[in-house]
């Protein structure tokens, strides 16, 4: 799979990829399930004194626990070893990739914790994310054939949601994390989803009319920077509205944005909300705004960034261009 900018990829095709979509197949086939926590939770969890040391696959690919080597099953011992993605400690082995599920598939991203600069997220966000696309492209299905584009596709939720929706749309998912992209691809292929990819920052390797951008950016100010994580200004919100900016800018007359983030709300007022609504104005688009969940990461709040916010809400905005005759 080439990792150059802008360049397109179809398939997972390399031989570390045919082991990845030959270990989710084999996990699938054994009945894995494993649903992702928030990190707080996940630290919460593993915390307990019960939970140092794991014993089966969920512990060893769901809570990235160290599990004795001769408990691990072999053939998915034997695939993590051919990819890299195992530490030994001693006789124990700790899997460097985490697999979670979401309504019947399964996902390949980053161990516990995502420290990494590279780090591939998935957690309670992609839940909420992959429910708002299905609720908004049942209410309006775009035509057959139409272009849908996932933003920032981190493990590929996105674009495996966009497609079971719209079976003849056209499927391209962007980011500028080539793990991402690669962990996106094999995502996709292992739900039976065709998908192109390309790697970059903006949209300026998507030559086509676009029809529906999705987009789920992050939304919190992290202090290391990571841009898998940090929102930048505006208390997180600032890459989010830059993204609401470059979407609008090229979607096809009557395209629509379903844009799934998160705003700090100061003393009552959502300062993110009221931006995009002036942004939607001098665009002529039409802006439904919505709260899907009051507050989440609470624990952000400690921070010296959040020290005049109330809470965190996560909103879904879903911006649609007028059509050719409007």
């Amino acid at each position: 799979m080439s990792t150059m900018p802008d360049d397109r990829c179809d398939a997972a095709s390399d031989a570390g990829d045919i082991l990845l979509l030959d270990l989710l197949s084999r996990l699938k086939a054994s009945g894995y399930r494993f649903v992702t926590p928030t990190p707080a939770t996940h630290g919460r969890v593993l915390a307990r004194r019960d939970r140092r040391i794991g014993r089966t696959t969920r512990d060893l690919l769901g809570w990235s626990l160290p599990v004795a080597r001769d408990e691990v099953e072999p053939a998915i011992l034997a695939a993590l070893e051919s990819l890299d993605l195992v530490e030994r400690r001693g006789a124990f082995v700790r899997s460097l990739l985490r697999v979670s599920s979401l309504d019947g598939d399964l996902y390949c991203h980053s161990a516990y914790p995502t420290t990494a600069e590279d780090a591939v997220f998935f957690g309670p966000d992609s839940y909420r994310f992959t429910a708002l696309i299905r609720t908004e492209l049942d209410a309006m299905r775009p035509a057959s054939g139409a272009h849908i584009v996932d933003v920032g596709t981190g493990a590929g939720v996105g674009a495996v949601a966009a497609a079971r929706r719209c079976p003849g749309a056209r499927i391209t998912m962007t980011d500028i994390n080539p793990r991402a992209l690669r962990y996106a691809a094999i995502n996709v292929a292992a739900a039976g989803v065709d998908a192109a990819a390309v790697l970059g920052s903006d949209l300026g390797g998507i030559g086509d009319p676009i029809d529906v951008i999705l987009a789920n950016p992050p939304y919190i100010v992290d202090p290391s920077g990571r841009d898998y994580r940090d929102g930048g200004g505006m208390h997180g919100a600032a890459v989010a509205l830059d993204m609401a900016r470059m979407a609008i800018a090229r979607l096809a007359p009557g395209g629509r944005l379903i844009l799934y983030t998160g705003s700090a709300i100061i003393d009552g007022a959502d300062p993110f909300g009221d931006e995009l609504g002036a942004l939607a104005g001098r665009t002529g688009s039409q802006l439904r705004y919505r709260e899907l969940d009051p507050d989440v990461f609470g624990e952000e709040l400690s921070g010296v960034a959040y020290a005049d916010v109330e809470r965190i809400a996560v909103v879904a905005a879903i911006v649609e261009r007028p059509g050719r005759n409007a």
